[in-house]
């Protein structure tokens, strides 16, 4: 599938002593998340800071994204907790994913709190 595509020329890009950026890992991300693969969507925005960069808020968006289409609401308003501790606000796209991830969970409480 394309996400699995996605990633393996994000390794041979490695491979070829190329470094990859911030845009390149929210691209991966995003090719997970198209592909239902919220895990391994988390598992790319996890390894940003130990490439000696930070996550935009991009980054996190796409990968709160992920969480909703994985149905884990409870991931998603994590990662949104996590942005101001990255130095970011989350923005209204954040707070769309979060608001779609809380009810695809039947969180409707959670979601109203977002509000």
């Amino acid at each position: 599938s394309q996400w699995q595509q996605a990633l393996q020329l994000f390794a041979e890009m490695q491979g070829h002593w190329l470094v990859p950026n911030v845009i390149t890992y929210t691209a991966c991300i995003s090719a997970c998340e198209k592909g239902s693969q919220w895990q391994q969507a988390l598992q790319l925005l996890a390894e940003i800071p130990g490439q000696a960069m930070e996550p935009d808020v991009i980054a996190y968006n796409v990968s709160v994204s992920a969480c909703k289409k994985g149905s884990q609401w409870q991931v998603a308003l994590q990662l949104m907790a996590d942005l101001p501790g990255s130095s970011l606000l989350p923005d209204v796209i954040t707070y769309s994913a979060c608001i779609g991830a809380c009810e695809k969970g039947l969180q409707w409480q959670q979601a109203l709190q977002l509000l």
